[in-house]
C-alpha cells in the first residue's frame, strides 16, 4: 500500500467517532501516535441513530438512512485521515539506504552515519558492551583455574539431608538443626582405617568390623 510507505507496522485506533493511528518504528517498535481526528459523518449518525432509537417512526428511518450513508463516506474519510496520520507521523521516522527499513529517530537512527544503529552501531555503546562481555569472559577463565573444591570431600557419600533429624545439610560435616555427623565412620579395630559407618568388613584388611 503506497500510502504507508515509512513503516509497515502500525495499528488503527479509529472508530464511527473518529480516527486516529499509531506507527511502530521497524527496529525497536517504539510508537507513535497520531492526533485523533473526529469524524463528522461519525457524529452526525450516532446523533441520528440515537434519535431513531428514541422516537421511531420518521426519525428511525433517518437514523437508519445516516448509518447507510455513513458506511458509503467512512472510506473516503478514513483514507483522507490516513494519508493526513502518514505526514504527521512521517518526521518522527528515518529510511535506513541500507537495509530498507524505517526506524524512529529518537532511537534507533545513528545521524552521524545516516543508518539506522541495526546497520551502523554506536561506537561507544558497542566498547562498552563487549568491555563487559569480555570481563565476564576473563572472570570464567580465571575461575576455571581456582581449585574451589579443596576443603570439600569428594569422594564420601553426600547426603542432602541429615539422617537423623532430616535437616537440610547445605554441605556441612555435621547437621546445623541436631548436630550429629552426617558422614559417621567406623574405625576397624585391626588396622586403624575409617570406614563408611555399618561396613560390615574393613576395606583394608578385611577384617569384620564390630
Amino acid at each position: 500500500m503506497a500510502l504507508i510507505q515509512f513503516t509497515k507496522n502500525h495499528s488503527d485506533h479509529s472508530t464511527d467517532k473518529g480516527y486516529q493511528f499509531e506507527f511502530f518504528c521497524d527496529r525497536c517498535g517504539n510508537g507513535f501516535m497520531s492526533e485523533f481526528k473526529p469524524s463528522v459523518a461519525g457524529f452526525a449518525a450516532s446523533a441520528l441513530r440515537a434519535a431513531g432509537g428514541l422516537f421511531g417512526g420518521v426519525l428511525g428511518q433517518a437514523g437508519s438512512s445516516a448509518y447507510e450513508i455513513e458506511r458509503a463516506v467512512q472510506g473516503p474519510g478514513h483514507d483522507k485521515a490516513f494519508r493526513e496520520a502518514v505526514e504527521e507521523a512521517k518526521p518522527n521516522f528515518r529510511q535506513c539506504p541500507k537495509c530498507a527499513r524505517w526506524v524512529c529517530q529518537s532511537t534507533c537512527w545513528n545521524q552521524k552515519r545516516s543508518l539506522c544503529y541495526e546497520c551502523a552501531p554506536d561506537i561507544e555503546t558497542e566498547l562498552a558492551a563487549a568491555q563487559v562481555q569480555t570481563t565476564v569472559d576473563q572472570i570464567k577463565q580465571k575461575l576455571q583455574q581456582q581449585d574451589l573444591t579443596k576443603d570439600l570431600d569428594l569422594t564420601s557419600e553426600a547426603a542432602a539431608r541429615c539422617p537423623s533429624c532430616g535437616a537440610l545439610t547445605q554441605g556441612a560435616k555435621f547437621c546445623p538443626e541436631c548436630g550429629k555427623p552426617l558422614r559417621p565412620k567406623d574405625e576397624c579395630p585391626r588396622c586403624g582405617t575409617k570406614t563408611e559407618a555399618g561396613s560390615k568388613f574393613c576395606p583394608e584388611c578385611g577384617n569384620k568390623m564390630a
